[in-house]
């Protein structure tokens, strides 16, 4: 797959790639990207960038805060560790401060990889799977926080000899800087002193003197300025301070050096697992390119067909490059769409020149290889069988040096391909059969793609010539297609139409170009009779196929408005049904009020007449009996209409509804599936059967608001939601989780909240410290503490809330 992998520029796509790796061991796992045939490797690599491409897309959507949540992770600043990870497998070497630093940075960043992402494993199982291969150096990061600084230096508190030494070495280097000081005041007025400064020269302290008045001072000379003028000499008064200083500086050395080979020595105890995260982290890091570059150019992850029921299918397919070169451009790639299978799997494509032949043989070629070696495609959908090679005739591949013509090198490689090709290979060839006599070369090219047919390969060909046109139209398992062509503006239009040859439309493109009018004259009067038939004879058919098409667009319009009209009516008919129920409800109740004021003031007037309670009594149960009976009559009477009006109402999320078996009336959280509910009654939620749903309610009523004075507005608090418990920072910068942390406790409080966890990580223990200090300080926290080991341990805090 070379040759074709150089015909189809898949380096350039790899260059396009090199954008979205951000780490070294990124970079060498794109570099290692080249196309294969193991079908079970491909559909992992692609099933995991699928899941890796829906994980950035979940987390550039609003979602819920909290463990589980997808939190984009970043891979750039990673230092390469190779000659690092070398160093560390050799016993007994020391590495530098900056190795060191750098290494538990991308520790750093694996930790808390490895915390976002096996959180989320519920939804991303295999990003979690690979999250967990990352080992757990948590204890080893807070051993080492803070002793390296970032710029490869040993802290001072690394340990307690090297904060003495350095102590003793900022003590003297103030006795020498109040030596030499003292020594300059003493001989300002001498004239021997160039500048009253104090630098240093070989790393000790000096004083500038004027080179002729050397002699006047005694001191030990360590340089001379460029010009000669000024001598840097040590006082002898500073020499013994000097030399203590470089006594302790040496010490310092030592301490450091011991310091670092300790640190080496812990960290070649972990040198496997270190070695395993940073692998997945570079694999994570591929991935993730992968999936941005996927997103960014909207590609889809291709399936591969049965092998016995062979399928080549693009739906809206691009080329990347060309797509990339027009965005830059603000212009859009005309897509491509085509479908072959074991009963017709060669497509003939014809049409004028500067159509776009060669840009649909690239294209499928391109997405062939790139689906091949683990990439998503930028298709709206792909499928494609795993081919064993593409074989690629594109371009001109004359030589001067092998004495090869332009068709001479055609053909030379064209036999190679006829040899090499397989079922499982895809044929690619364009402009089949040119640079020759037509005659000759159409008989040509029908021969070649017999050949390649006869043998089972997916043959995609572009010709011009008429015998090609002619065989793809009498061959049953051969597509004709074309290049669209614009008759009015005589412009190619770059779309792909299958089941038609296209015309050349050689000389309508050289009017376009403008060629003179004479010339054009000659060339039509000499086309033959034939010739001239056959290209109106095309512009017929396409004209014929451009109407049906819009017919087609137009009856789908149709069909599409009568059924937005369908549900249109339907919802009509259902809400005025629905309006008419309520309209009986209110009358009838209204009758209802009536009957009983009347039969009361019946029963008052027996009352009144002096007959016995009894009776009065006989007569109230009458009443209650009448009307009980006139509710069930118009109940059943109202049943069938009610029922139907309740049937139309959607369950969707907010809805309230009444449950089987439940009291309270519960709310529509979200809808699982088609059978599946899962709603909220108070602090709990449950999954219930659709069938279980007696009725749906609707949105919950809002009260009438409330006039306020002017300038008043009001804002109801946040419910108490599991999104006001818990707050996941992890990843984010100090001064980011600080503001972050403080909107969440407000909220909290808000919702009454009595206990809240805040989620930071392990890390180097930056966003733990910046918690306990803000927590510490707040006047709504009573207290906090580390989190239990169930709920996270020292990588979550959590904060009790005053109530």
């Amino acid at each position: 797959m070379q040759f074709s992998a150089a015909t189809m520029e898949f380096e350039a796509l790899r260059r396009l790639l090199a954008r979205y790796v951000g780490s070294p061991p990124g970079a060498a796992l794109l570099a290692a990207c080249q196309p294969h045939a193991e079908r079970a490797q491909l559909e992992q690599d692609l099933a995991e960038t699928g899941e890796a491409m829906e994980y950035l897309r979940t987390a550039s959507r609003p979602q819920a805060a909290g463990s589980g949540a997808a939190i984009r992770i970043q891979f750039g600043g990673i230092a390469d560790l190779s000659q690092t990870l070398h160093k560390l497998r050799i016993e007994g070497a020391t590495l530098e401060g900056r190795e060191v630093f750098d290494l538990f940075a991308l520790l750093d960043r694996a930790a808390d990889a490895r915390s976002v992402l096996t959180a989320a494993a519920d939804r991303f199982p295999r990003l979690g799977e690979r999250a967990r291969g990352i080992g757990d150096f948590r204890a080893l990061l807070i051993e080492f926080e803070g002793k390296i600084l970032p710029d490869g230096s040993v802290a001072d508190n690394a340990s307690v000899a090297l904060s003495r030494l350095r102590r003793d070495i900022e003590r003297q280097k103030r006795a020498i800087q109040e030596s030499l000081e003292k020594f300059l005041r003493e001989h300002r007025d001498e004239g021997i002193l160039q500048e009253e400064i104090v630098t240093i020269r070989n790393e000790r302290f000096v004083v500038p003197v004027i080179s002729g008045q050397r002699r006047k001072m005694n001191g030990v000379i360590h340089g001379a300025s460029s010009s000669g003028h000024t001598l840097f000499v040590e006082p002898l008064a500073t020499i013994d301070l000097n030399n203590e200083l470089v006594r302790l500086t040496e010490e310092e050395l030592r301490e450091v050096h011991r310091i670092l080979r300790e640190m080496s020595a812990r960290l070649r105890q972990f040198a496997a697992p270190i070695t395993v995260s940073v692998e997945i982290m570079g694999v994570l890091d591929w991935l993730f390119a992968k999936a941005r570059f996927g997103v960014e150019f909207a590609c889809c992850v291709p399936r591969f067909s049965d092998p016995q029921e062979r399928r080549l299918m693009l739906k809206d397919a691009r080329h990347p490059l060309l797509e990339d070169v027009l965005r830059q451009k603000r212009l859009k790639v005309t897509p491509l769409s085509l479908t072959l299978d074991n009963d017709c799997r060669t497509l003939l494509i014809s049409g004028p020149n500067t159509g776009g032949k060669t840009v649909t043989l690239k294209t499928v070629g391109l997405i062939a290889l790139m689906a091949q070696s683990g990439l998503p495609v930028p298709c709206a959908d792909a499928e494609l069988p795993v081919f064993d090679q593409v074989l690629a005739d594109i371009g001109d591949q004359q030589s001067i040096a092998e004495n090869l013509s332009t068709f001479s090198a055609h053909m030379s490689h064209i036999r190679e391909m006829a040899l090499d090709a397989t079922p499982d290979s895809l044929v690619l060839l364009d402009e089949i059969g040119s640079s020759t006599d037509p005659e000759e070369g159409g008989a040509l090219g029908v021969a070649i793609v017999e050949h390649f047919r006869a043998a089972g390969a997916f043959t995609l060909a572009s010709t011009h010539l008429l015998a090609l046109k002619v065989y793809g139209a009498n061959t049953k398992t051969v597509l004709n297609a074309s290049m669209g062509f614009d008759e009015a503006t005589l412009a190619p239009t770059y779309q792909l139409r299958l089941g038609l040859p296209g015309k050349s439309a050689g000389l309508d493109i050289a009017t376009r170009l403008g060629m003179p009018e004479d010339i054009m004259k000659r060339a039509r009067a000499s086309l033959s009779s034939h010739e001239a038939e056959l290209a109106r004879l095309l512009s017929d058919l396409h004209a014929r196929l451009e109407t049906l098409q819009r017919a087609e667009l137009a009856l789908r319009r149709q069909q599409d408005g009568l059924v937005v009209r369908e549900k249109r009516m339907r919802a009509e008919i259902l809400r005025t049904e629905s309006e008419k129920v309520t309209e009986l409800e209110e009358r009838f109740q209204a009758f209802e009020g009536r009957f009983e004021a009347e039969a009361q003031q019946a029963l008052a007037k027996i009352a009144e007449s002096g007959d016995r309670r009894k009776t009065q009594d006989q007569g109230q149960r009458q009443v209650q009996r009448a009307t009980r009976e006139l509710r069930e009559q118009f109940d059943q009477v109202l049943s069938p209409q009610a029922q139907a009006s309740q049937s139309a109402k959607p369950i969707e999320e907010g809805a309230r509804v009444r449950v089987r078996n439940l009291r309270e009336v519960a709310r529509v959280r979200r809808r699982i599936s088609s059978e599946l509910v899962e709603v909220e009654i108070g602090f709990m939620r449950m999954q219930v059967p659709v069938g279980d749903i007696e009725e749906v309610l609707g949105a919950a009523p809002q009260a009438p608001a409330a006039k306020l004075p002017k300038g008043v507005t009001f804002r109801a608090g946040p419910e108490l939601l599991p999104v006001h418990q818990e707050l996941n920072v992890i990843g984010q910068r100090a001064e980011e989780a600080q503001d972050n942390v403080e909107r969440f406790l407000d909220q909290a409080v808000m919702a009454t909240a009595s206990r809240v966890r805040i989620v930071h990580g392990h890390g180097m223990g930056i966003l733990k410290r910046m918690v306990a200090d803000l927590l510490r300080d707040h006047p709504h926290v009573d207290k906090y503490y580390a989190a239990p080991a169930s709920e996270g341990g020292a990588g979550a805090t959590i904060a009790e809330l005053k109530i």
